[in-house]
């Protein structure tokens, strides 16, 4: 399954050689081949051959194809194959012999009754890493519950931390729980390649998105069964840290401030004008200073009010305090850094059938020194490289035409 020929002049990226193949559909699993794919490794994402990813019709502003979708699936290869067809399950269980990764994300038992489970994998495949991404996981009492980002956020404790203890919980505005379950994919993927290579053996990953949000909720639990301490929603600012919060500028805008390491509260406290807080023995710790956390915020506040957000960053940085606007997408599309680090790359893109133009696209993280990973492409048409892949396994062009009159890709 070799990917697209590589431009003059770049490197194929460190996950060069990699072959997976991409089961899921939405954006768990996807954000996991995304990050494969973008390091060089030849992702083949299966969809239906009818309608393909629902993630293509998904935040869609015009055309066809949402620009969501063209960035969550840049990279890879797309086949139309219909796996509950015993033709499509042959042609998928071909496609496994050949790899070294599979990436999927439907309810636990699904890829069981289609027959293409473990065993059937692992009878082509020995060496074959299931990585399997579900709302609960593959056990427990859960597991057959249907489970989406955003029930997960809820269920592994964020959702109850998020938001004003006098409204009702909210979300952050992206697919957090999803794309946290990709990167330990990923990650749990990447560490069974690393374990083949000394034993020869594959390995089943199996990742919650419940448990990728929980994973991130720090010592909310140890401090509940030490302490008997609950935490609850606390707006913009970070219990038992002082002083971090979001602060009101003169002109309407908000910036956000990190002043609690012990020699930063000092420095800001000089830059707003209250040297008498810098020097009070009562503040000299993070301890001391949430016992006094309002009053801190009532100090900072006063003096950001009275000044527009531009001058106030300004004096911040001056004073080598930890601090930031608050962008918007106009903002993040214009600014020097974003740029200057790759992270607004431009590509040439269909946004409606009669209109294409150059978009600007996130970029490729991490950095690497060596063998960076780039966009070759941006997510592709439904089953834009169906023949490829095909014939690349030794399916010829009567097979494939016989394949498409069954309604199989």
């Amino acid at each position: 399954m070799a990917g697209s020929s590589e431009s003059e002049g770049y490197s194929p990226g460190p996950l060069a050689g990699l072959r997976v193949v991409e089961l899921g559909n939405f954006i768990a699993a996807p954000s996991a081949g995304r990050l494969m794919a973008d390091f060089g490794a030849d992702v083949v994402k299966v969809e239906r051959p009818v309608g393909g990813d629902e993630l293509r019709r998904w935040r869609l502003h015009g055309g066809d194809t949402s620009l969501l979708f063209r960035a969550m699936n840049r990279n890879k290869r797309s086949l139309t194959l219909d796996l509950k067809h015993p033709e499509g399950r042959d042609v998928a269980l071909r496609l496994i012999r050949r790899c070294d990764i599979v990436l999927e994300n439907f309810r636990p038992g699904t890829l069981e009754r289609w027959g293409l489970g473990i065993e059937q994998m692992r009878e082509v495949n020995p060496g074959v890493i299931l990585t399997r991404i579900s709302g609960y996981g593959q056990t427990g009492p859960y597991r057959d519950r249907p489970g989406f980002g955003g029930v997960a956020e809820a269920v592994g404790g964020l959702r109850h931390l998020t938001g004003y203890p006098d409204r009702p919980p909210t979300r952050v505005g992206v697919s957090l729980a999803d794309s946290v379950a990709g990167l330990y994919a990923v990650i749990g993927a990447l560490a069974a390649l690393h374990r083949r290579a000394a034993t020869g053996r594959g390995d089943t990953v199996d990742v919650a998105l419940y448990e990728a949000v929980y994973s991130l909720m720090e010592s909310l639990t140890p401090d509940y069964d030490a302490f008997g301490v609950e935490r609850e929603r606390s707006g913009s600012s970070l219990p038992g840290i002082a002083p971090s919060n979001t602060y009101l500028c003169s002109d309407g805008r908000y910036v956000v401030i990190s002043g609690n390491g012990d020699s930063i509260f000092r420095r800001l406290m000089q830059v707003i004008g209250r040297p008498d807080l810098a020097s009070d023995p009562d503040l000299a710790d993070n301890a001391g200073r949430v016992r006094r956390a309002e009053a801190l915020d009532d100090a900072i506040s006063a003096w950001t009010g009275g000044l527009p957000h531009d001058e106030v960053l300004k004096l911040l940085d001056d004073g080598q305090i930890p601090s930031g606007p608050i962008f918007t997408a106009a903002e993040i599309a214009t600014d020097p850094h974003f740029a200057a680090r790759g992270m607004l790359e431009r590509h040439r893109v269909a946004v409606a059938a009669d209109d294409e133009r150059e978009v600007a696209f996130p970029g490729v993280v991490p950095r690497f020194t060596e063998q960076p990973g780039r966009t070759r492409w941006l997510g592709p048409e439904l089953g834009e490289h169906t023949d490829a892949v095909l014939a690349e396994i030794g399916i010829d062009a009567q097979r494939r035409a016989a394949l498409r009159d069954m309604g199989v890709v």
